[in-house]
């Protein structure tokens, strides 16, 4: 069975059950506690903690989705049978709809009737400390499997926890075929606070996810996901001198690499632009030392292209394969001459990819603390990373080595942080010469998150943001988006925004904690990182909001207060990041 053929078999069995079809989020995601989407329920915990309403929003209880997915947590173990980065995760999911027999007879169902497959057994939770063993799914399970084999396992097994310090959470039930993990089913019951005490959730929710690779991979009787229909084609294309490891990287990362940059993100040294920066420098670095053409990473971009575009139209190859050459040209011009300096920590004799001794005794490789200063020093000064270093020496630094690494990176930031706030005097907003200057701060602030909200609704999704700045005269804001806004939506952006002005909305503010605030719709800035208590700004009623931000101030009280908006400018600063200056008259 291809890939489209489980996509389409997968969608249209729960869609026959009720359940409404949702199309995939964003790689960035508004969760303050991820850097990007990890699972399918991303886009939905709000609707599991009764934040937001799944009926109104999608007319259903009920939802089925293919999540596109990434995850960084294993990315030094890619390269072998079945670690990945990104991936895309199979999911159906219940906010209030139905419970444990429905999931696991529609589990069953799908597994042995459409996709004709065998389930060697399944595991349940077997109880731990406080929680106790999920009997009720073990008896649904023998009820309508009597011959199904049955593990049971404690919390680290058969437990879901929420990615971040809380959230929904839950006792499991999964789905093993071929000694593979399938399927995971949660059954989020409780809510995990930051005290990690479990607490009862009002409305019990179901939660899967199920891989597209996997089951790809046991469908098309592939020894491991890179056989698949989803990879085969990719891997074609990597030179056949090249080791089978090598070939998986390079074939993972590109879809990486495609799909990072379709949802706005750029190289950088700084969060997701640096999980993106890191995937693009191995790649050049697997192509430097087996000497390969890297233009065939275009073809590859291309393949991927025609692989994923039906699923995902956003999907530009033109767009891909651009920024990848324009960090390509950054990257390849420091790189040569930073080899040739590593060369220098080697003795010759040695150097061959291979662990050796310095012509310096203080520089062996067994030295730790001095090696992580050497890869400070070369992540600084050529943007050789310590994986990029460790691939091109064919060796692995020790733990104490990679600890020293970092410890350098802090130090590092930590100086520079406290340069910033010495030059720019913390956030800005909140200084003023008078006080006739800062209430015109105050009002363009407010603007901001007006503006924001307005252009948010005209273009139909949230924008991460990425930056502001404020001055008496004028406000400009970062976000994040893949195109130019057009003259027509900016128009319709500020009509929008005066409208608000003209109703004269009230604001007001809520201090609550983090996630809570996240789970109300509160936007937030991705790249900052946020106390355990925020303040939420809010315009409008409490009930129906126009803007919900976490914001420290200062704000006006009421929208008639700001003046009227005009937006004089819309441009591009970076690859992917868009700003908006605006004034008040």
């Amino acid at each position: 069975m291809t890939n489209s053929e489980i996509r389409a078999k997968f969608i249209d069995f729960f869609k026959l059950k009720g359940h409404a079809s949702v199309p995939s989020s964003s790689l960035l995601t508004d969760d303050p506690s991820v850097l990007l989407t990890t699972a399918g329920m991303q886009q939905f915990k709000p609707y599991y903690t009764g934040q937001a309403d799944a009926m109104k929003d999608f007319g259903s209880l009920n939802i089925v989705s293919i999540q596109k997915c990434m995850r960084t947590s294993d990315i030094d173990e890619v390269g072998d049978d079945s670690h990945l980065t990104f991936f895309e995760m199979l999911g159906n999911f219940s906010f209030g709809g139905y419970w444990k027999k429905e999931a696991i007879e529609y589990a069953h169902e799908f597994i042995t009737k459409e996709m004709g497959l065998k389930i060697d057994y399944v595991s349940v939770f077997g109880g731990e400390g406080e929680v106790p063993a999920d009997d009720e799914s073990e008896q649904i399970w023998r009820s309508i499997a009597p011959d199904i084999e049955i593990k049971k396992s404690g919390r680290a097994d058969n437990f879901w926890y929420p990615a971040g310090a809380e959230g929904p959470c839950g006792p499991t039930t999964e789905i093993y075929i071929n000694g593979v993990e399938i399927w995971n089913i949660v059954f989020n019951e409780y809510y995990q606070d930051v005290d990690k005490q479990l607490h009862p959730l009002e409305i019990k929710g179901i939660d899967t996810g199920m891989g597209l690779e996997r089951l790809a991979m046991v469908s098309q009787e592939k020894n491991d996901v890179f056989e698949t229909d989803l990879f085969e084609s990719i891997i074609n294309l990597v030179p056949s001198e090249m080791d089978s490891r090598t070939k998986r990287i390079i074939a993972d990362h590109s879809r990486a690499i495609a799909f990072l940059i379709t949802d706005g993100i750029r190289p950088s040294n700084k969060e997701q632009g640096y999980v993106l920066r890191r995937l693009i420098r191995w790649i050049m670095a697997y192509n430097f030392i087996s000497k390969s053409d890297l233009t065939l990473i275009h073809d590859i971009f291309a393949k991927i292209f025609e692989i994923y575009s039906p699923y995902y139209s956003e999907l530009d190859a033109d767009t891909i394969i651009y920024e990848f050459d324009r960090e390509k040209e950054k990257f390849e011009k420091t790189l040569e001459k930073g080899i040739k300096e590593l060369k220098n920590f080697i003795s010759p004799k040695n150097y061959n990819y291979t662990i050796g001794k310095s012509k310096y005794p203080q520089y062996d490789i067994g030295n730790y603390s001095v090696w992580g200063k050497i890869l400070f020093r070369f992540n600084e000064s050529y943007g050789l990373s310590p994986d990029i270093v460790q691939e091109i020496l064919n060796m692995k630094f020790p733990p104490e080595t990679i600890k020293v690494f970092n410890g350098e990176v802090k130090k590092h930031q930590e100086i520079s942080r406290a340069g910033a706030e010495k030059k720019f005097g913390g956030h800005g907003i909140n200084v003023a010469e008078s006080n006739e200057e800062m209430q015109k701060k105050t009002r363009l602030h407010t603007a901001t998150h007006v503006i924001v909200a307005a252009l948010q609704q005209v273009l139909g999704q949230k924008l991460p943001q990425a930056g502001s700045d404020i001055t008496a005269e004028r406000l400009r804001f970062d976000f994040t988006f893949p195109r130019k806004i057009t003259p027509e939506e900016l128009k319709k952006a500020e009509d929008i925004a005066n409208d608000i002005v003209a109703k004269d909305l009230p604001v007001s503010w809520q201090e609550m904690d983090l996630q809570d605030a996240i789970n109300s719709g509160a936007s937030a800035f991705f790249k900052s990182k946020y106390p355990s208590k925020v303040k939420v700004y809010i315009i409008g009623d409490e009930k129906n909001w126009f803007s919900r931000e976490i914001c420290g101030g200062p704000h006006v009280s009421h929208t008639g207060e700001i003046g009227h908006i005009k937006i004089i400018k819309e441009e591009s600063i970076s690859g992917g990041n868009r700003r908006i200056r605006a004034i008040v008259e």
